[in-house]
């Protein structure tokens, strides 16, 4: 693999693969990802998949890369769950977003509650992500609860996220709302966040613990957005492979952070690096 600065560096000992932009585009399967992650798998080479899609349950997560072809039991990290391990066991949230934020709490022992119950008996802190059922009522809760006093905790700023219709406002459209209405500036809790790193690093430090191998990976993040997916890799201390597949087109290039190597998709890139 070459390094941004032209030199010549090991393979990957594991990868981290963001979902949108790169396995697919909304509905629609980006072709060769499959493949070339059945590639990673059949080499033993630890694969995550990490996705600021804080909205979908990560079970929806698996079944929709099983249809795509791809085995993913186990291996799908969330922004919701980034933003469940800030939280500890026994506190209270309301949740401006989807079931997949419910699922990450309640699987860290928080009791998410309804807008009534935050904007009148308060709350220890409001989880805000994308939101398909996003009302004035319940966007209003949100900012009284943090105005009197509740943690504000972001999944993500991504301001827009691809899908087969073109790009549509993302969770960070939503948290830039509530920020105006509070003038309170959020926890964020995904990529390109430390939350999120360290939720990810701790994952990838145990399989390769778990199957013998050295303790400090040469990890590998491929993502289609270098403001989300480079400085990410960054914060984890990964190479940046970028992907023209997603957000950024061959007519951004260059971008900073400079990627370690650029490709049209994951396939190809797959096949430059190994």
């Amino acid at each position: 693999m070459l390094a941004a600065d032209g030199a010549d560096v090991e393979p990957p000992s594991a990868w981290i693969l963001d979902l949108d932009g790169v396995v697919w585009t909304g509905a629609d399967p980006i072709a060769g990802s499959a493949e070339a992650i059945d590639r990673l798998q059949a080499e033993g080479l630890p694969t995550l998949f990490v996705t600021n899609n804080s909205f979908s349950r990560i079970s929806e997560l698996e079944d929709k890369l099983a249809r795509f072809g791809v085995r993913a039991d186990g291996m799908v990290v969330s922004s919701a769950a980034a933003a469940a391990s800030l939280l500890e066991a026994d506190t209270r949230a309301f949740v401006l977003g989807g079931p997949g934020v419910m699922d990450a709490l309640d699987d860290r022992g928080v009791e998410s509650v309804g807008a009534a119950e935050a904007e009148h008996d308060g709350v220890d802190a409001v989880v805000v992500g994308l939101d398909w059922g996003l009302s004035y009522g319940r966007l209003s809760a949100a900012v009284l609860a943090i105005r009197a006093g509740a943690r504000f905790i972001a999944t993500n700023t991504d301001a827009m996220y691809p899908s087969e219709r073109g790009f549509l406002p993302g969770g960070g459209a939503i948290v830039a709302a509530v920020r105006t209405a509070t003038d309170v500036v959020p926890e964020v809790a995904g990529k390109p966040h430390a939350p999120q790193a360290r939720l990810v690093r701790s994952i990838v430090d145990a399989q390769m613990d778990s199957s013998g191998g050295r303790s400090e990976p040469r990890l590998l993040m491929v993502g289609d957005r270098p403001d989300t997916d480079g400085q990410f890799a960054g914060a984890m201390g990964a190479h940046f492979g970028l992907v023209l597949s997603g957000v950024t087109q061959a007519t951004d290039l260059p971008v900073d952070p400079r990627p370690a190597v650029v490709a049209t998709n994951l396939k190809e890139l797959v096949d430059k690096v190994l």
